[in-house]
């Protein structure tokens, strides 16, 4: 009787510690079969949380989509090691709260085998503890935040896009060069993203020549104020560090005002496509009629990935050429590129974990990693640093493209100088699929 107790509590133990690890976010080892969640024989599932409606949608909302559209590529070709990738995005319509209900499902009821490029600055910063908690990969978040690249707080958690302090200090260079002794205006989001543009802006554009800074909160659409205080400041050049939705309403209020600074605008807020559609979309339900493209020729800009009108670029033919097949009905912007550049990288990540990933051997291989691909510039992965791209190029606005203007350029984001790349962009391989190893 006694044996018989022992050994049931034995049993009891061990299921103990194994729901424990289960609720840590455990995988279950390194080696041999993987027992990861979300890793099947013949599938990996990961999750992201995305702005399928709210504020953010507009533009943004393409992203999963052309991911997933790279990752059925990938599937349709033999996936990789044998396993489809199985790609659940969930609409948290840019709202943290919604954000942390559907991430919280993803890992405990979807058992996601990685959270892949959540988006938002917002919206993931409410996550970011939670999946490190657990022990979840958390790679690529689609944000140039700062916050991502913290190994020692969060190990699980990378960048992917260049973060707002390199892209703030590399057009805050271009400014002060092109700009010398002109105003300059701040128009950002009041959160780290915003804020961390400026802390770059910062470092190269002298204080005195700032002569306004207004910031926004996403959700509210009246910018009018802010719009206003910075067209009666006489900037000559306004910088904006906003997402689609915020470009478009302030080009909108400046028309209005019949204000006509030179426009800066950060990377994620400067898609041609989607800036003409929401300048056109919001004049209409404002009872005006306007033609936006227009409105946005001759807008500086950076890129740090191949440019969507470059018909020449090997990328951009890859790119093409799997959205005419899975997702013809969306326009073809740098949200496409966008989202089957980070998808490319994961699948080069994954690849790395080996023929039987876990999670720590998906972290393990980033921090290792050399990878090269639609980038224009290098990443900084490394045991030290899980920040992503370290640079871009200046661009401008002609047509429905950005044209890169000059040299791509690296930094940091510290005080360290501003230094042009000059090894080429690498080609993309003739199948699409990235090389093992």
């Amino acid at each position: 009787m006694k044996r018989l107790r022992t050994r049931a509590l034995a049993v009891m133990t061990a299921a103990s510690l194994a729901i424990a690890a289960s609720g840590c976010g455990g995988d279950g080892g390194d080696g041999g079969d993987s027992a990861a969640p979300g890793v099947t024989a013949t599938t990996v599932t990961i999750g992201s949380h995305q702005p399928l409606t709210g504020p953010a949608a507009p533009g943004y909302s393409a992203n999963s989509a052309a991911s997933k559209a790279f990752f059925d590529y990938v599937n349709a070709n033999g996936g990789i090691n044998g396993r489809k990738i199985v790609y659940k995005y969930v609409d948290d319509a840019y709202n943290p709260t919604q954000t942390v209900s559907v991430t919280q499902k993803l890992v405990l009821q979807d058992k996601v085998f990685a959270i892949f490029n959540g988006l938002g600055t917002p919206t993931h910063s409410k996550v970011v503890d939670y999946l490190n908690a657990q022990r979840v990969p958390d790679l690529f978040v689609a944000s140039g935040c700062g916050c991502w690249d913290e190994p020692q707080k969060h190990p699980q958690t990378f960048g992917w896009q260049v973060d707002y302090i390199r892209e703030g200090k590399i057009l805050g260079d271009h400014i002060k060069k092109t700009f010398a002794g002109k105003k300059v205006a701040y128009f950002f989001q009041n959160d780290d993203f915003g804020q961390d543009g400026v802390k770059g802006l910062d470092k190269y554009i002298p204080k005195a020549d700032v002569v306004s800074r207004q910031s926004y909160q996403p959700g509210s659409t009246d910018i009018g104020a802010q719009a206003q205080a910075i067209a009666q400041s006489k900037a000559d050049v306004v910088v904006l560090f906003s997402i689609p939705t915020y470009t478009a309403l302030f080009r909108l209020a400046a028309l209005k005002l019949n204000y006509k600074p030179t426009f800066v605008v950060s990377n994620v807020g400067s898609d041609p496509i989607t800036l003409t559609g929401l300048l056109e979309s919001f004049a209409k339900k404002g009872g005006a009629e306007v033609k936006g493209s227009p409105l946005i020729q001759g807008m500086i800009t950076d890129g740090y990935l191949a440019a969507p009108g470059d018909a020449s670029n090997s990328w951009t033919q890859l790119f093409k050429k799997i959205h005419a097949q899975y997702i013809p009905k969306l326009p073809f912007n740098g949200n496409i590129v966008y989202g089957m550049s980070v998808a490319y990288t994961f699948v080069q990540a994954l690849q790395a974990a080996g023929k039987n990933p876990t999670r720590k051997a998906l972290v393990e291989a980033l921090e290792k990693s050399h990878f090269t691909g639609p980038g224009v510039v290098p990443f900084a992965y490394s045991k030290e640093s899980h920040a992503g791209y370290t640079g871009a190029v200046i661009g401008k606005i002609q047509g429905e493209n950005v044209v890169p203007e000059g040299q791509p350029l690296t930094t940091d984001d510290g005080d360290g100088p501003i230094q042009p790349y000059t090894t080429p962009q690498p080609q993309a391989p003739a199948n699409g699929i990235p090389a093992a190893g």
